[in-house]
Formats: structure tokens, C-alpha cells, sequence
């Protein structure tokens, strides 16, 4: 199998797998527990903690797990204080656990404001400076699509809005690991991590929090998390969390540099199929990922072809798979349906090597171009 599908999830590290057994078979003790299992274990997610705070540049004591970033997610719009008739904004191109509790908010009397973007996926200044004007209480913003791998200029937007008192959240789930990442140099208030992404386990992620930011808990029955979490810990699933988080921040120049060499050999073989159009190609985008529409082409049949030639790619969030819409990213970058129908999205992982570039290339080229 050639897998290219790592903006969906990654397969867990060696190395990080190592660091959790310990805490599978062994250390079994309730973080919670003051006998000595139960301090070993609590240990241990301080640690972790202080992992994911050095790649994510924010204080441990800034660092909420929760049990994915779809969690941290909700939480993150949960926490905004709202009074009847306040306001909370989003962009056009947020991920579906975004999307869907901002829409819940709405349903609730809420007003919910979509931020435009442009046919690159981008917010331009002129948009921020009409939503500073409509004076949202939360605005969020992902740092990087999920589907495009375009990049938002994300400290220029939040220093406009907190300027004017505006609090800003960013789903930085898909940038963490693959760019630098700075929660203090880019100004939010709140930011959404995810463990499964940077070749941790499923099933954990974070909140990064702000000092002077309040949280309105949406688990309640414990004093985890400083109280702000309740359930007992997935000890384990931290542990590689941190562990994971460590490689990153060790492995980020190497990895960077390595995806973004893949990404130039993908894309310029992609351009020798007739029509094919990469989308956000003009754009900074995430150095692993690259979506890309063929005329004519049905993306989900795509995909299934694909995979029955041993290759394994999305046509947009895994998240959202299944659907018969296009997707509402293309769809807010104002493409054509048809060519947004026929997405495919390719993103590389740090195991990818050259010859499973020109193999998917090959094998691409034998179902479009011999119909």
C-alpha cells in the first residue's frame, strides 16, 4: 500500500509506541491516586505535558488534553461567554467539528457570521477589517486547511481582532508538526492540537489556552485538568502524545525540508495531465499537501480505483467522507462544481519516498488518460 493520506491521520512511531507500553501494562495506577502508582502515572502526563507545550511555544500549564482535537474543537466555542444576541464568527473553510457547534450555536438565537475567503482559500485584510466592525465575541480560524494545506497569515488577523477586543481561537490540528508553531508569536487566545496527526495515537489532543481566558467545561464530574476536564486521563494515549510531540519539534527542519521536495516532484508530474488544476497552487500551503482537480473525473470514484490499485488517498476531510456534496472548502473558494466533484487530496508523510511519487503518478495517468 502506498499511503498518502497522512492529513486524515499518520501511523503511530515506532518510538512513540515504545513510550506508551509502559503505561498499558505496567503502570496501570490512576493519575488521580496518591500512592505510588498513582504519582508515577501523574508524572508521567506532566511531562507530556511540557512536550507538547516546547513544539506547540506555550506554557505546560497552558496544555488541556482532551480526547482528540474535534474535542478541543468544541470546547474551544463552548468556552465564549455569550449573552442573547452576541456574535461569533467563523470562516468559510473550518473543519466540520468547527462548522457544526458553530451552527449548533446559531440554532440556540446566536448570530453566526461566516468569514469569506478568496479563490485561494485565503482571508484577505479588507474582510478582517469588516468583521472587527461587526464585533463578534469569538472569531475561529484555522491556521492551515485541512484539505488545501493553505496557510493563513493568522498573527497579522489576530492582532487586528484582539486589538479591538475580539477573542480568537485557530484549529492549528494540521499545521502542528509540519511548520513552525508559535501559540505565543501568533496572539490567539485558544488553539486545538491532535495527537493522531504528528504520528501519535488516536484518541488524544489538546486545547492551548491563554492565561486570562476563561473555560466554561463541557465534561463535569472530576478536578482533572486543573477542573476543567473531567474523566480520568487516557494516560497512555498522552504519553505518546508527548513522545510524539518531542520527535516533531526534534525532526521538524529534516521533515519539512523532505515533504516539501516531495511535494514539488508530486506537483510537477501532476501538471503533465491534460487539464488537471492544483488548487491554492499560488498559495503558502502546508509543505505535505496537495489537492487537485481533474475535468471530467468523479473524485470518489477516483479514490476507489486508486485504492484498488494499492493506494490510498481522500477526495476531501476524512471527517466529512461519504458525502455526495462537494466540498465546502472548494465550494467557498468558488469552484466550479464539477471540478470541485472531482477532488483528490495527496498528503505526504515522512515515510514517503520518490518512487511512491512516480508509482501513484503512473498509476493516476493509467485511469484518467487511457478512457
Amino acid at each position: 500500500m502506498i499511503y498518502l493520506d497522512h492529513n486524515a491521520t499518520t501511523p503511530i512511531d515506532e518510538i512513540v509506541l515504545d513510550a506508551m507500553l509502559p503505561y498499558l501494562k505496567s503502570f496501570y495506577g490512576n493519575p488521580s491516586s496518591l500512592y505510588r502508582y498513582g504519582r508515577i502515572v501523574h508524572t508521567a502526563i506532566n511531562r507530556a505535558r511540557e512536550q507538547v507545550a516546547a513544539l506547540a511555544d506555550s506554557l505546560p500549564s497552558q496544555v488541556l488534553f482532551t480526547s482528540c482535537g474535534t474535542e478541543a474543537n468544541n470546547l474551544a466555542l463552548a468556552s465564549v461567554n455569550l449573552t442573547p444576541g452576541s456574535k461569533i464568527a467563523i470562516s468559510a473553510i473550518e473543519h466540520p467539528s468547527i462548522a457544526e457547534p458553530a451552527l449548533h450555536l446559531k440554532h440556540k438565537g446566536h448570530d453566526l457570521i461566516i468569514i469569506k475567503v478568496d479563490n485561494n482559500g485565503l482571508i484577505q485584510p479588507e474582510t478582517i477589517e469588516h468583521l472587527i466592525s461587526l464585533q463578534p465575541s469569538l472569531v475561529s480560524i484555522m491556521l492551515a486547511n485541512n484539505e488545501t494545506g493553505v496557510i493563513q497569515d493568522l498573527a497579522y488577523i489576530a492582532a487586528q481582532l484582539t486589538e479591538n477586543g475580539i477573542k480568537v481561537h485557530t484549529d492549528a490540528v494540521q499545521a502542528l508538526g509540519k511548520i513552525p508553531l508559535s501559540f505565543n508569536r501568533l496572539g490567539v487566545q485558544l488553539m486545538s492540537l491532535s495527537s493522531h496527526k504528528i504520528y501519535g495515537p488516536k484518541g488524544c489532543g489538546a486545547l492551548i489556552i491563554k492565561k486570562d481566558m476563561q473555560i466554561n467545561p463541557i465534561l463535569f464530574g472530576g478536578g482533572q485538568e486543573q477542573g476543567l476536564r473531567a474523566g480520568t486521563e487516557n494516560v497512555a494515549a498522552i504519553v505518546g502524545f508527548g513522545k510524539a510531540a518531542e520527535l516533531a519539534q526534534a525532526e521538524l527542519v529534516q521533515r519539512n525540508e523532505h515533504l516539501l521536495f516531495l511535494r514539488e516532484l508530486l506537483e510537477d508530474s501532476l501538471m503533465s495531465i491534460p487539464g488537471l488544476r492544483i488548487f491554492s497552487q499560488n498559495a503558502q500551503r502546508l509543505p505535505n499537501t496537495v489537492q487537485f482537480g481533474i475535468p471530467d473525473e468523479d473524485g470518489e470514484m477516483l479514490l476507489m480505483r486508486l485504492d484498488q490499485k494499492g493506494v490510498a488517498v481522500s477526495s476531501a476531510s476524512a471527517c466529512a467522507s461519504g458525502s455526495d456534496k462537494p466540498s465546502a472548502v472548494l465550494t467557498a473558494m468558488g469552484i466550479e462544481v464539477s471540478l470541485a466533484k472531482s477532488a483528490i487530496r495527496v498528503s505526504l508523510g515522512k515515510s514517503n519516498t520518490p518512487a511512491e511519487i512516480c508509482e501513484f503518478i503512473k498509476l493516476l495517468k493509467n485511469l484518467v488518460c487511457q478512457k
